[in-house]
């Protein structure tokens, strides 16, 4: 297979983040041979991305790889990739629920998908994580349509909404909502929570890592302490988490929680797993606000998170906040998370390697 006459790609913001996303047929089948064609593409291993199309940040070097289903009740399946910025690697570990807000509207454009009037309901089976999520996509008369009067923290402007319901998400990655049994452990002297409710995170008191919670990204990553605090409990805690040897893994999250700054739930600080998030992953929001809802756990001493069957908890993070409304079953479980996304197309053409 030639690619010398390019790849036909879409480059696209979804939620947060920004990505290339491809249709999974014209990529290679060989995984080592698709992986180091995307370090060609993005640019890596480089600090600045200079010879890709990559970003030089982990939220924007990012792909999406979408083919039409045969699954019962599924429309696509949807397959993540993170590409590291400056390190030759390519993981499907995790699950982006950032950008699966742009997978509904490139399956439409890409014909996988018919569109129908108004609303498009599209079905998307996660492939790094065996889930589920329906994400309704805007389509007055039959056409996809990006323009909107929804706004998400860390995005200027606003965009076409695109609310998105999680199913079966508990212990997607790890085999359980909570993989060692426990609300709470132990590591390193620091109370965690270790947690998969669609991403896997370790949650934690910010203060029991020596900082307030509301310091920026740039302060975080430049405390040497800090982050090695971080790296060492999230090494321990991978095997725990049924994710093995994470020390070339993009997961598990690590999320340092502190009480909320402006009315939301919880205030969070996330490091991704070795830079601080400038927001939070769509997922990892989910997998917070499971957390918060856990009586006895580090964040649920903190959070506010209302009453009923059905909780709307803001997760404020570095940018602003992202809301997550929680269903509750009769015994207070979280059973289903919906998140509400803009995406918008920013380019579509043909990409080349080198």
């Amino acid at each position: 297979m030639s690619f010398d006459d390019g790849i036909a790609c879409t480059w696209m913001r979804g939620g947060t983040s920004k990505g290339a996303y491809f249709l999974k047929d014209d990529l290679p089948g060989e995984q080592a041979d698709r992986d180091q064609l995307l370090l060609s593409i993005m640019g890596s291993p480089d600090p600045r991305q200079i010879d890709g199309i990559g970003g030089a940040d982990p939220l924007t070097s990012k792909v999406a790889l979408v083919s039409k289903s045969d699954r019962d009740g599924v429309d696509v399946d949807y397959l993540f990739l993170q590409v590291f910025v400056d390190r030759p690697v390519v993981t499907d570990a995790q699950n982006c629920g950032n950008i699966l807000a742009g997978v509904g509207y490139f399956a439409i454009e890409r014909g996988l998908v018919e569109a129908k009037p108004d609303i498009t309901p599209v079905a998307i089976f996660m492939e790094n994580t065996g889930q589920v999520a329906i994400a309704r996509i805007s389509t007055p008369g039959g056409k996809v349509n990006y323009r909107g009067d929804a706004h998400i923290d860390g995005v200027p402007g606003s965009s076409a909404a695109v609310p998105i319901e999680f199913r079966d998400a508990a212990g997607s990655s790890c085999g359980a909502l909570l993989p060692t049994g426990n609300v709470v452990d132990v590591i390193d002297g620091v109370e965690v929570t270790m947690i998969d409710n669609g991403m896997p995170c370790v949650v934690m008191r910010a203060s029991d890592m020596g900082i307030i919670g509301d310091e920026s990204p740039e302060a975080l990553e430049a405390d040497d302490r800090l982050r090695g605090r971080l790296e060492s409990i999230r090494l321990q805690c991978g095997p725990l988490m049924n994710l093995g040897d994470v020390a070339q893994k993009s997961v598990p999250k690590m999320t340092m929680v502190s009480p909320p700054r402006n009315s939301g739930a919880i205030s969070t600080r996330t490091f991704i797993p070795h830079r601080c998030h400038k927001t939070i992953g769509v997922l990892g929001a989910a997998s917070v606000a499971t957390a918060c809802l856990l009586k006895g756990s580090p964040a649920s001493a903190l959070a506010k998170v209302g009453e009923g069957a059905a909780r709307s908890l803001s997760i404020e993070h570095p940018t602003g906040e992202m809301s997550v409304v929680a269903s509750l079953d009769a015994e207070g479980a979280v059973e289903s998370t919906a998140i509400l996304r803009t995406a918008r197309k920013l380019m579509d053409g043909v990409v080349y390697a080198r």
